[in-house]
């Protein structure tokens, strides 16, 4: 199977562009809860879950992309449907449960927030997430089903 350099190049820049967005928010991420716990410092406490989730998530996160970036690296030396193109797809998918666990979490301290203080609404953010848990599942079935030939070759 020949693949183009250019695709797999422009999908690596791509990760790579991905895997500095999620540096970039793990740098901000405690300024902006610092600034949020010195706003509302009633509810200043529900930022350790928030916190805890949102680098948890980062980190998945940039698991993942690496295991990515192996991938394209496999499918240019024409290795695509190998032992190790099968591990990368193993932990990609264990990544996207890690995140789907980590974003129910989130869910329900978001939840708890909205009881503890009695004017926020969290209907919002919590479809946000539910949208999130939907896009990440129809990834790791993606790359299920990306998974199942590679098992079937090894056997």
């Amino acid at each position: 199977m020949k693949v183009k350099r250019g695709s797999t190049t422009f999908l690596k820049v791509i990760i790579f562009l991905a895997g500095i967005a999620v540096l970039a928010l793990c740098i901000w991420l405690p300024v902006i809860a610092v600034r949020d716990a010195r706003a509302h410092p009633d509810t200043a406490y529900f930022l350790i879950p928030f916190l805890v989730c949102a680098y948890g998530f980062s980190i998945a996160f940039s698991v993942a992309l690496y295991q990515a970036y192996k991938l394209l690296t496999y499918i240019e030396k024409n290795n695509a449907f190998s032992e190790l193109s099968f591990n990368s797809l193993k932990i990609i998918k264990k990544c996207a449960f890690a995140v789907i666990i980590l974003i129910l979490i989130g869910i329900v301290s978001l939840r708890v927030l909205a009881k503890v203080t009695v004017s926020d609404d969290a209907a919002g953010p919590t479809s946000l997430c539910l949208m999130g848990i939907l896009a990440t599942s129809i990834f790791a079935a993606i790359v299920d089903a990306l998974q199942k030939p590679l098992k079937m070759l090894q056997i």
